[in-house]
């Protein structure tokens, strides 16, 4: 098939009987893929926008913002952190009197007047009733609500070349979510899907792992993942379903392209509802005797699998 045919309907070119069937013997309706490019997704127009190749610097303009998020950061390691990895900061909160002395504690405070944040001087009976824990250590801060993009800024920026959307289904840790926000970003990516209830989000955790990554590259939050991936399939993306119960590994998989690659959540995995909703799924081989790697780890390497199918197909550029 030519790489600009679209597919015919009813029949998955990438090997499956189609979208809505589900080969014998497997349940959430994995397919057998084979190798090589495949052509994309019928989408009939795409939004205007850049594709991820050569993609620098802030989100587009215009975008709409969900719900916003603000976290408190206490303790003085944590603060000094937050001020680090550009956590946005909204103001800061001193124990009156403690700076003069503590030359640690003034230090910071130095730095967060450099850096244009607000600090303000009050009580250690306030700063113990805001606390979660207890070990404020004199010193808190408020982190700005993030920015989150909506869906059709992610595809807008995908244009209508080669793209890759990562899309988490309730991965809760947000080391490993900042983790996979930062692989998705070096590599390209046009954007992170994530969901807005019983998933991880945009905190100084994530800001600290991702090494500011959650600033370069749009990170939309969605109420349903499903519906999420039916509009990605409209912008021409097929959607790789990464799981260990897969039949083919993602050396053999169809990698490349417009491609919507769904990881699934630490303990449970990708969802039955999310499963049927993928085109294809794969693994990563193996031959040791561990169960496997984390989501991170795994995200990382499908990536890079997709950035070197990418490359290959535009002549090694």
């Amino acid at each position: 098939m030519g790489k600009n045919q679209s597919r015919t309907p009813g029949r998955d070119v990438r090997g499956g009987k189609g979208r809505g069937a589900k080969p014998a013997g497997r349940p959430g309706g994995a397919v057998k893929g084979g190798k090589g490019k495949f052509s994309p997704r019928p989408s009939g127009k795409f939004a205007a926008g850049r594709g991820p190749q050569g993609r620098k610097g802030s989100r587009p303009d215009g975008q709409r913002f969900s719900r916003p998020m603000s976290d408190m950061v206490e303790g003085r390691r944590a603060c000094a952190e937050a001020l680090e990895t550009g956590v946005p900061l909204r103001r800061a909160l001193v124990a009156a009197g403690e700076g003069a002395q503590d030359q640690v504690l003034a230090s910071i405070v130095r730095r967060l007047e450099a850096a244009d944040v607000p600090v303000e001087f009050v009580s250690k009976a306030r700063l113990d009733s805001m606390s979660s824990h207890g070990a404020h250590q004199g010193i808190m801060v408020q982190s700005r609500p993030f920015a989150y993009a909506d869906l059709s800024d992610i595809i807008r920026r995908s244009g209508e070349g080669d793209a890759l959307v990562v899309l988490l289904d309730h991965v809760t840790d947000e080391g490993n979510f900042g983790a996979i926000v930062r692989s998705a970003e070096v590599v390209g990516a046009a954007g992170v899907v994530i969901a807005k209830a019983r998933s991880a989000s945009v905190g100084t955790a994530a800001y600290k792992t991702s090494a500011g990554a959650v600033l370069h590259v749009p990170i939309a939050q969605v109420s349903n993942l499903a519906t999420a991936i039916d509009r990605l399939k409209d912008a021409g993306f097929w959607v790789a379903g990464s799981t260990e119960h897969a039949r083919q590994d993602v050396w053999q998989a169809p990698m490349g392209g417009r491609l919507c690659l769904v990881m699934g959540s630490e303990g449970n995995g990708i969802s039955r509802l999310v499963r049927e909703k993928c085109d294809f799924e794969c693994k990563l081989p193996q031959r040791g005797t561990i169960e496997s790697l984390n989501v991170a780890q795994a995200t990382t390497v499908m990536c890079y699998e997709w950035l070197r199918r990418s490359t290959e197909a535009q002549g090694g550029a």
